[in-house]
């Protein structure tokens, strides 16, 4: 077995007693104390997690916005410098190669988030499109970022910060100093809670997340893991890459239709494949779906109406929030109205469910 990459949190992580898995060929905690109450600790209070992993990719360069605007499916002139967008890369056929966030740091300056299994394979993506002139560097080996999240973090995270972080909206970033550590920190969050992401030097982590734990000991403040992580964004119906989209699901089936704009003057990877769909309508839509039998749906699950199958559970838990055993499916269209009741096959019994409004949870 070969051993995984590790963020400069991994000692940290042994010596707080963290339960540690391999996701995506990194060794990253699932949780610290438990799901449940790390999960209910960031719905509450605050949860601080360690999202090093995450791969980030810097293009600079005169021609850098035309050049990203060809490679996303989003409207990046619309983007003002200290702005963040939330963002798809697709192929020609409109399947997703990534979902990411692009920052606008200036015109001829720009910072790719991309998720961490797909650094490697979205470098070479971006590189081998590359026109212009145009710089593309994977700088994820020098940046390491942090992310709290939950109702008190803007309290929690002010108290190391010299700078009004209530002046930075939701999908902005500012450069400043957290404890002396020069930062990247945005608002974009992946919980459905408010939060903070923050994008450190690499070495700088370790010791930022100790000074931020402390500040936040007194608000409940919890150390989270990758469970937490997926339950959070589950509820609020965020999408992650490998489950929700892949190389087979676009973003319009995925439901991130927002983030594709096919009128976008720009030519784009996969425009003419998402116009199509967008007019015709998709085939299969991710819709949420409510367990009527005690059984929970997990991923790859087959759902069926009757004797066809219509699609597959792409996410499924107990609700840690709702106390409801719920799921996302990716199914055919024609089975995707609220109350359509159809059938999960859990070990090879059918469990019956029904299509349920999602996201399933929404802050305030």
């Amino acid at each position: 077995m070969t051993e995984g990459k590790k963020t400069p949190m991994y000692e940290i992580y042994k010596s707080q007693g963290a339960k540690l898995v391999d996701f995506g060929g990194w060794d990253l905690p699932v949780q610290f104390s438990s799901i449940k109450e790390e999960h209910e600790a960031v719905r509450t209070k605050a949860g601080l997690f360690d999202v090093s992993h995450m791969g980030e990719i810097e293009i600079t360069g005169k021609d850098a916005e035309n050049f990203i605007q060809y490679m996303v499916t989003n409207d990046v002139s619309k983007m003002t410098e200290g702005s963040a967008q939330y963002n798809a890369m697709c192929y020609e056929d409109g399947g997703t190669v990534d979902d990411l966030i692009v920052y606008k740091k200036g015109h001829d300056n720009f910072l790719l988030v991309v998720n961490a299994a797909n650094t490697d394979k979205d470098f070479d993506w971006i590189k081998s499109h590359q026109k212009g002139d145009v710089e593309i560097n994977n700088i994820s080996d020098e940046v390491a970022q942090l992310a709290i999240q939950g109702p008190k973090a803007e309290q929690i995270l002010q108290t190391l910060a010299e700078f009004d972080l209530s002046t930075i909206g939701p999908f902005k970033f500012k450069e400043i100093s957290i404890n002396s550590v020069n930062s990247l920190v945005s608002r974009t969050g992946y919980t459905g809670e408010d939060g903070f992401e923050i994008y450190c030097p690499w070495d700088s982590a370790p010791g930022l997340w100790e000074a931020i734990l402390e500040a936040g000991k007194d608000e409940g403040l919890l150390p989270c893991g990758l469970g937490a992580r997926d339950t959070l964004r589950f509820e609020a119906k965020l999408a992650l890459y490998g489950q929700e989209l892949s190389k087979d699901i676009s973003p319009i089936e995925a439901g991130i239709g927002f983030a594709v704009k096919t009128k976008k003057e720009a030519d784009f990877i996969g425009k003419e494949a998402l116009k199509k769909q967008r007019e015709d309508g998709p085939a299969r839509k991710l819709v949420g779906i409510e367990m009527i039998d005690k059984a929970i749906p997990r991923t790859h699950y087959e759902v069926f109406a009757g004797d066809k199958k219509i699609g597959e559970v792409t996410t499924g838990t107990q609700s840690p929030t709702l106390k409801k055993n719920l799921g996302l499916a990716l199914i055919d269209a024609a089975y995707t109205e609220l109350g359509t009741e159809c059938e999960v096959d859990i070990r090879g019994k059918r469990r019956k469910a029904k299509v349920v409004k999602s996201p399933f949870y929404k802050r305030g």
